[in-house]
């Protein structure tokens, strides 16, 4: 089974570029199940025009909820006080 929905965005010129979602329980051979393509006109799809794909991706879920992928912090570089890069000046 698979859902389509349709969206625009506003590019930098004030106009709206239309795009299609399609999100399927299958998976590719990447094992991405969403695809992006720009929207197709009634006439461009019975006339069988090839899409324009825009990206693909992957939605992860169980028992109907979204799961969010895990957060894995970095560790940081230290960094001095204030306090402590001034007293380092040289003069």
């Amino acid at each position: 089974m698979s859902s389509l929905i349709n969206f625009s965005i506003k590019n930098a010129n004030g106009t709206y570029d239309k795009y299609t979602m399609s999100i399927s329980d299958a998976q590719d051979n990447y094992g991405n199940n969403v695809a992006v393509w720009v929207q197709q006109t009634k006439e461009e799809r019975e006339a069988k025009v090839q899409k324009k794909y825009v990206g693909n991706g992957k939605v992860q879920w169980t028992d109907g909820t979204i799961n969010k992928a895990e957060y894995v912090e970095q560790p940081t570089a230290s960094i001095k006080s204030t306090s402590e890069k001034i007293q380092d000046l040289p003069f």
